[in-house]
This record gives structure tokens, C-alpha cells and sequence, in this order.
């Protein structure tokens, strides 16, 4: 069982980076297709690449849920976790490098992401063996992860006009379709 939750982990996180580096291009790749933008980054902004992480866990997870069932403990609330400390390393060191730097650095921004991911399954990792947490643990857990994607849905196609949902290269808001 260890082997296989290790393995599905590695696996994971593989998934998750190279899915979400995909995923940063298929909205465009798709002609900008409007129903993929609610999966994928529509434009620059820092809000719409927090898809990144989230979708790709999100997919993987019920792949993982699938394979592992009931051999784990806290499996949604360790999911929550993990998506909550790989989208808060995202966005701590994208707003602390740029604002010591004054200007962005993919390599940095690329570097965050995987690091992001690496942490938020490692924790992952070590809840999915604790002891088992009551069960409206895992139903407020599955409920916010459901509420996040909501989120992520509706503020792609409605954003509100701040810094984290403005794309940097044309200062616009949400989708940017180029017909």
C-alpha cells in the first residue's frame, strides 16, 4: 500500500506539472474556444494561472480516488491542503519576487509552480497517513474545493477589476478573445 500511495504521489505531481504547462496554452491552442477557458488560463493574470494547479489536482485526484478508495485516510481534506499550499507558494513568491524585483521572471514564475506542486503533495502525502479525521472534515473539504472551482469558473468570465485578475500585457480583465 505505501509503494502505491508513494507511487500515485510522484505520479500525481508529475501530472499536475505537466498537465498545468499544457494547460497554459490550450485556450489559445483551441481557437479560444469559451467553454475550455473555464479550465485553462484565459489571459496573464495571476488569478487565471492558478488553474494551473487546481484543475489538473482536481482531475488527478478523482483518477487517485478511484485507485486508492477507502486504503487512505483525510483523502479530501489532504487534496484541499495541497491545493491551497501549492496556490499560496504561487502567489507569495510571485508577489514577493516582483515586488523586490520590480519586473516578472518566467523561470521564476516556472520555478514557484513546480515548487508550489512539490510541497502542496508532500503534505498531501503525510495527511493521507494520519489518522482519520471526523467526517464533516472531509465534507466541508469537498465542498470548498467544489465552491473554489465555482469561483474559478465564474471569475474567468466575470472578474473583478483588481491587480490579481489583471492580465499584465493588455490590462484588461477576464476572457480577451481576439476575433
Amino acid at each position: 500500500m505505501k509503494t502505491k500511495l508513494q507511487s500515485l504521489e510522484i505520479l500525481g505531481v508529475l501530472f499536475v506539472i505537466i498537465i498545468g504547462s499544457i494547460f497554459h496554452f490550450v485556450f489559445e491552442w483551441s481557437n479560444q474556444w469559451l467553454p475550455l477557458g473555464a479550465i485553462t488560463p484565459v489571459n496573464e493574470s495571476v488569478w487565471e494561472h492558478l488553474k494551473l494547479v487546481f484543475w489538473p489536482l482536481v482531475f488527478f485526484s478523482i483518477i487517485e480516488y478511484l485507485l486508492l478508495k477507502r486504503e487512505v485516510n483525510n483523502f479530501v481534506l489532504s487534496k484541499l491542503i495541497a491545493i491551497s499550499i501549492a496556490e499560496t507558494t504561487i502567489l507569495i513568491s510571485f508577489y514577493s519576487y516582483t515586488a523586490t524585483l520590480g519586473t516578472e521572471i518566467l523561470f521564476v514564475d516556472i520555478l514557484s509552480f513546480i515548487i508550489g506542486v512539490v510541497l502542496g503533495y508532500l503534505v498531501n502525502y503525510k495527511l493521507l497517513k494520519f489518522k482519520k479525521t471526523p467526517k464533516w472534515d472531509m465534507i466541508i473539504s469537498a465542498i470548498a474545493i467544489i465552491l473554489l472551482g465555482i469561483i474559478f469558473v465564474f471569475f474567468t468570465y466575470f472578474p473583478p477589476e483588481i491587480p490579481l485578475f489583471q492580465d499584465p500585457e493588455t490590462g484588461l480583465y477576464g476572457i480577451i478573445l481576439n476575433l
